[in-house]
């Protein structure tokens, strides 16, 4: 494994670990990834690849009016473009949509206290996660996670 690369933001991209994915999809039944390339989305229908729009092409689609009465997964790329998805999960579950983000545990961020604490349900992950790169399982991250579930109340 490349240490240098997981403790560094050269790479942005964490592929989210099957089992935690099981466990969220089997609460929430996940219709769309917002965020995947093809060859590691989690659901049928993405943004992302050559199935619908580019990666960064997400952050513009109307996320609400396209994924009507569903739940959405994210687990966007990480580093300091962050806030650009956090902000968009807010902006988009205003209007309706149903978002559930996996999300570096950074609380002391302006992006945590502006668009999601206080809003939204967060639940802390207990433990380190092991995010996949390229499919294969990593050492356990530098930093802790969160689920925030973005959903109008």
């Amino acid at each position: 494994m490349n240490k240098e690369l997981m403790f560094s933001s050269k790479n942005q991209e964490w592929e989210t670990p099957a089992d935690l994915f099981k466990m969220l999809d089997m609460e929430f039944n996940f219709q769309v990834d917002l965020a995947a390339r093809d060859c590691n989305t989690k659901c049928k229908r993405y943004y992302g690849g050559s199935y619908m729009v580019g990666i960064g092409d997400s952050l513009i689609v109307d996320w609400a009016l396209a994924n009507p009465d569903c739940y959405c997964w994210l687990n966007p790329p990480y580093g300091r473009g962050i806030i650009d998805w956090v902000k968009k999960c807010d902006e988009e579950a205003q209007k309706g949509a149903k978002i559930v983000a996996l999300l570096p545990a950074r609380t002391d961020t302006l992006w945590f206290h502006n668009h999601i604490y206080r809003k939204y349900e967060t639940r802390f992950l207990k433990g380190r996660i092991k995010f996949l790169m390229d499919g294969v399982q990593q050492d356990a991250a530098p930093f802790p996670s969160m689920i925030v579930v973005f959903e109008k109340k």
